[in-house]
């Protein structure tokens, strides 16, 4: 998956060694990067260079990330992912209030902050990307189409919405909760068995028998293999 020039990524973490590495990773994946280590220049520098996706650190001195947030939501059409220390409910459920678009718990790896990169940017700036190929897979967000191994599958919305988020994060064990926090909606007041029913029809219209493409990792969820 290729990251297209000027798209424009801001980070803001207190920690230099973290600033760093993720910098030099993204820049090396095409994007433009820019860095703060405190909430008041990640505000100041947003307004100057008007960045499309935030990663904030949410334990920061002064002013925290969620404050950041808040004030970035406000003011810019910005995609925002939150980073916590731990696994917390209550700071996924403020930070999600606050605006958040995704969030992660450190320690993350680097792909998986790519993949949730590139999704953010496909769902709240497609017009600043055209078809993207992942593996046998071809996306066309602006066409609502995905095509494998050259054929277009004849897709529901919510089987287009699921196998999107599925390849998209491909590698990562994605649980049920997470899908369908990701494509229901956190709202959502239905069973977790939809989840089932659905990764089975996206199974027959890829001719996936054998489970070799979407697979089922038992008690943790599903994970896209293309290798």
């Amino acid at each position: 998956m290729r990251a297209l020039k000027g798209i424009k990524i801001l980070l803001v973490d207190d920690e230099p060694n973290i600033l760093q590495f993720l910098e030099l990773g993204l820049v090396n994946e095409g994007f433009e990067v820019f860095t703060a280590q405190d909430g008041l220049t990640a505000l100041t520098l947003a307004e100057k260079v008007r960045p499309h996706v935030a990663v904030l650190d949410v334990m920061m001195p002064g002013m925290d990330g969620f404050e950041v947030c808040r004030l970035l939501k406000q003011e810019e059409q910005i995609a925002v992912i939150m980073l916590t220390a731990k696994e917390e409910v209550n700071d996924r459920v403020k930070g999600l209030t606050l605006g958040a678009d995704d969030y992660m718990s450190k320690p993350f790896s680097f792909d998986e902050l790519l993949a949730r990169i590139h999704a953010r940017v496909r769902n709240q700036f497609p017009h600043l990307l055209g078809e993207v190929r992942i593996g046998p897979f071809k996306i066309d967000d602006r066409r609502k189409e995905i095509s494998y191994r050259e054929r277009v599958l004849e897709l529901s919305p919510t089987e287009y919405d699921l196998l999107h988020f599925l390849v998209i994060n491909k590698g990562i064990v994605l649980s049920k909760a997470v899908i369908l926090d990701k494509v229901w909606g956190y709202d959502f007041g239905g069973e977790e068995n939809i989840v089932e029913v659905y990764i089975r029809s996206l199974r027959d219209k890829l001719n996936d028998k054998e489970h070799r493409l979407i697979r089922t990792l038992r008690g943790a969820g599903y994970r896209v293999d293309l290798s």
